[in-house]
C-alpha cells in the first residue's frame, strides 16, 4: 500500500464488514464497547444499504449512515465507506426491468438477492453513479471516513450477462479491439471454420447456448469483455469519488478464490489505491494453508507490495456443501498467515452474526452466542497480535522465485474441446507451488511480460496461450543465464487461441530443445511409471506426450505405457542459461525432488534453513528490519535459529525462538 492517497489507519487495520441497519439502534452501542475491546481500528460500512440510502429514485435519506459514522469517529474507529452498488433496490428494477441479467440460455435472472444487473446496462451505470456521487459530496469530508470502498466482489453473480444491450456493448468492444477492421477479428477468431464469417459487426453476438462448441477465440475475447466492462464500472465510481475526496484512498474486494475466475486482476490492480481480497477456505480441501499463502502471493505481487485482506471468515461459511468450522488456533494461523504474505489490513465477513437473510450461517466476529464463545475469545486475541505487530506495516518480501500466473492463459486452457478435460490452470500452478512453501522458498507471481532479471528461477507450470512478445521474454531469460521450468501444454497457441505449428511445446520449442509430434492425455484413472533421475516408484498422471530431442537431455523417460521410453522430463542449456520441460505431470514426491534440484542448480535459498516439516517460514524486510513469521501447521511446535525481538510476546530472542504447537511466532531481525 504505497500509494499516493496511504491509508489513514496506523498498524495493522482490524475490523470487518459492519451491518448495523440490520439491528436495533440500541444494540450498537454495545456494539461499539465490543470493539474497542477486540481492537477493531476500522470497520466496513454501506456495502449492501442502496434501499435505505435512496429510497426512491433520487431521494435520499443519510440520517442512518450520518449517525453510524458520527458514532464510530467517537469511539475511534475509522470507516470504510461503501458505495452500495452491488445490491440495486426493488424500486430500481420496477423502472428498469431490461437493466436485469440475462443468462446464456436466455433466461431472465430476477431481483431478491444481491448483483442482480447487467453490467452493459445504461440505467444501472446512471443510477450506480448517481448514489456514489451523492454518498461522496455527503462524506467526504467527515472525520471518520478512512478508505472508499468502491461496490463490492465485482463479477461474484454477474460476470457475465448475454442480453442484446450486452451484445451491443460486446460489439462496440470489438470494433476497439480490432480497430473498426472486420476481416481482422475474422482472421483473429478463425470463421472460416464452421461458416462462421461475419460480414457485419452487427452479425456479432455473445457466445449464448449453442448446439455445438462456440467458437474458442469468440469465447476468450468474451472472457476478455466481461472482465474490461466491470472495470470500467468500477473505475467510473472511482472517479466519481476521487473528485469529491481526491486524498482518500479507494478500493474494492478482489475474490483470489479457486472457485472464481472472472476478472483479469493485472489490468485492475493499477487502478486502485489499495488492492484487496476476500478470501476463503474450502472446506474440501485437506491443505487450506498453501491456498492461503498461494493467494497472499499472488495478491502481494498483483499489489506490488502489500495489499488489504478484506473478508475471511472468523469459522465456517455458509455457501459450501458442507461448511466446516475452523479447530481452536487455526483462525489465528490464518490471519496472521495472510499478514505474513504481505497483508497491512485483516477484515473479516462480519463484525456480528446476522439473525436473518441468506448469510444468517455465516461465521462473524460477535457469533450468535456471543462474548461466551471461542471464536470471541480469539477475535480478541487477534486483535492484541495485530496491535503487537503494528510496526511490520509496510513492509514487504523479496523473492528469488517467479511463477506465471495469466488469466488469458488460464481462461483459453478451461475452454471446451481441449485434448483433456481434466487440465485446470490453478491446479496445475498449485501443484508446483506447493513444494516450494513446503521448503520455505519465498515466490512472486509475474506476467509473462513481466521484468524477470530479478529471479533466479522462473517456472510457468500452465501457460497454455502466450503472445509472442511473453514467450520470447521468457526465452531471453534463460538465454541470459536464468533458469526457466516449463509445464506440459504450455505456449500451444497464441493470444487468439491459435495452435502454433510445427509441434509441440509450440513457443517454447527451440529455448526447451525439445520437440512433441503428438499429445497422449491420459485417463483420470490411469498412471505412468517413470524412470531415469527420480526417486524411485515416481508415478505421472494427466498428460503424456511423444518428445524428439533436439538439444535437450533426458532427465526422466515413461517406464510403460504408449511411449515407454519416451522423455517425460528434460533440461536443456541454451546460452548461459537452464530451460526444463516436464511434459507429464509427477506424483508431489517426485515433482518435489525435481524443484529441490531444479532450486539447487538456480542457486535458490529458503527463507530459512532445514524447516522443520508444517512450518510455514515467511519474511518481511521494512526499512530498519526484518520480520521473521513462524506459522506451525503441524501442532508440534518448533526451535528455530534466529535472533532478535519476538513481537507477539515482546520477549528478546538470543539464538532461537520457540513456535509453539499450533501458535506463531514473529521475530524482529535488526539489518
Amino acid at each position: 500500500m504505497t500509494s499516493t492517497r496511504p491509508l489513514r489507519v496506523p498498524g495493522i487495520a482490524y475490523g470487518g464488514d459492519y451491518n448495523p441497519e440490520q439491528w436495533p439502534e440500541e444494540v450498537w452501542a454495545e456494539d461499539m464497547r465490543l470493539m474497542r475491546e477486540a481492537g477493531v481500528t476500522m470497520v466496513n460500512v454501506g456495502i449492501f444499504s442502496w434501499a435505505l440510502l435512496e429510497p426512491s429514485e433520487g431521494v435520499h435519506d443519510f440520517t442512518r449512515m450520518d449517525r453510524i459514522l458520527d458514532l464510530l469517529h467517537a469511539n475511534g474507529i475509522a470507516a470504510d465507506l461503501a458505495t452500495p452498488t452491488a445490491a440495486p433496490p426493488a424500486w430500481f428494477f420496477r423502472a428498469h426491468p431490461e437493466a436485469l441479467p440475462v443468462d446464456k440460455d436466455g433466461r431472465t435472472l430476477w431481483y431478491g438477492s444481491r448483483q442482480t444487473f447487467c453490467p452493459s446496462s445504461p440505467a444501472y451505470r446512471r443510477a450506480a453513479l448517481r448514489i456514489a456521487d451523492a454518498l461522496a459530496q455527503r462524506y467526504a469530508d467527515h472525520p471518520a471516513v478512512a478508505m472508499w470502498h468502491v461496490h463490492n466482489e465485482y463479477g461474484c453473480h454477474n460476470a457475465a450477462c448475454y442480453c442484446d444491450t450486452s451484445a451491443a456493448a460486446f460489439r462496440s468492444w470489438l470494433r476497439a479491439r480490432y480497430a473498426e477492421d472486420l476481416d481482422a477479428l475474422n482472421n483473429a477468431w478463425g470463421t472460416t471454420f464452421w461458416s462462421q464469417w461475419y460480414y457485419d459487426w452487427d452479425e456479432i453476438l455473445p457466445p449464448r447456448a449453442t448446439g455445438a462448441p462456440p467458437n474458442p477465440t469468440q469465447q476468450l475475447d468474451w472472457r476478455r469483455f466481461c472482465s474490461d466492462e466491470l472495470l470500467a464500472l468500477c473505475t467510473a465510481e472511482r472517479d466519481v469519488l476521487r473528485q469529491a475526496a481526491p486524498r482518500i484512498p479507494a478500493t474494492t474486494n478482489f475474490m483470489v478464490l479457486r472457485t472464481f475466475d472472472a476478472l483479469d486482476y493485472w489490468r485492475w490492480a493499477p487502478e486502485l489505491d489499495i488492492v484487496s481480497n476476500d478470501h476463503y477456505l474450502m472446506s474440501d480441501d485437506p491443505e487450506s494453508d498453501i491456498d492461503i499463502a498461494l493467494s497472499g502471493d499472488l495478491m502481494r505481487s498483483l499489489a506490488g507490495g502489500p495489499w488489504f485482506l478484506m473478508e475471511h471468515s472468523t469459522g465456517a461459511v455458509n455457501w459450501q456443501p458442507v461448511n466446516r468450522a475452523k479447530v481452536p488456533g487455526e483462525m489465528r494461523r490464518n490471519a496472521l498467515a495472510h499478514v505474513a504474505r504481505g497483508a497491512d489490513g485483516i477484515s473479516f465477513f462480519q463484525w456480528r452474526a446476522a439473525k436473518a437473510g441468506a448469510e444468517q450461517w455465516h461465521s462473524a466476529m460477535l457469533p450468535h452466542a456471543g462474548t461466551d464463545s471461542r471464536i470471541w475469545q480469539d477475535v480478541v486475541h487477534l486483535g492484541a497480535d495485530l496491535k503487537a505487530l503494528a510496526e511490520v506495516r509496510g513492509s514487504t518480501a523479496a523473492a528469488q522465485v517467479a511463477i506465471l500466473w495469466n488469466w488469458d492463459a488460464r481462461w483459453a486452457l478451461e475452454l471446451p474441446s481441449q485434448p483433456s478435460g481434466e487440465l485446470r490452470f490453478q491446479d496445475l500452478v498449485r501443484d508446483w507451488y506447493t513444494p516450494l512453501w513446503r521448503a520455505g522458498v519465498a515466490v512472486d507471481f509475474v506476467r509473462p511480460d513481466a521484468d524477470l532479471d530479478r529471479y533466479r528461477l522462473v517456472l510457468a507450470p500452465s501457460l497454455y496461450l502466450v503472445d509472442d512478445a511473453g514467450a520470447a521474454n521468457l526465452a531471453g531469460f534463460a538465454e541470459r543465464g536464468g533458469t526457466l521450468a516449463v509445464g506440459f501444454h504450455s505456449g500451444a497457441v497464441d493470444q487468439n487461441c491459435h495452435v502454433r505449428p510445427g509441434g509441440y511445446p509450440g513457443a517454447f520449442r527451440d529455448i526447451l530443445g525439445v520437440r512433441a509430434d503428438e499429445l497422449f492425455p491420459l485417463l483420470p484413472s490411469q498412471t505412468l511409471q517413470l524412470a531415469g533421475q527420480v526417486p524411485a516408484g515416481a508415478t505421472a498422471t494427466l498428460w503424456s506426450e511423444r518428445i524428439q530431442l533436439t538439444g535437450a537431455e533426458p532427465v526422466a523417460s515413461f517406464a510403460d505405457g504408449p511411449l515407454v521410453g519416451a522423455p517425460a522430463v528434460t533440461r536443456h542449456t541454451p546460452a548461459s542459461g537452464t530451460a526444463w520441460y516436464l511434459a507429464t505431470r509427477p506424483d508431489p514426491a517426485t515433482l518435489a525432488a525435481l524443484m529441490d534440484r531444479i532450486c539447487q542448480e538456480a542457486g535458490v535459498q529458503p527463507v530459512i534453513d532445514s524447516s522443520p516439516d508444517g512450518l510455514e517460514a515467511v519474511r518481511r524486510s521494512g526499512t530498519d528490519a526484518d520480520y521473521l513469521f513462524l506459522i506451525d501447521h503441524a501442532g508440534t511446535g518448533a526451535q528455530v535459529p534466529a535472533t532478535g525481538v519476538e513481537l507477539l510476546t515482546g520477549k528478546p530472542v538470543n539464538e532461537s525462538v520457540t513456535v509453539p504447537a499450533g501458535g506463531v511466532a514473529v521475530v524482529r531481525e535488526p539489518h
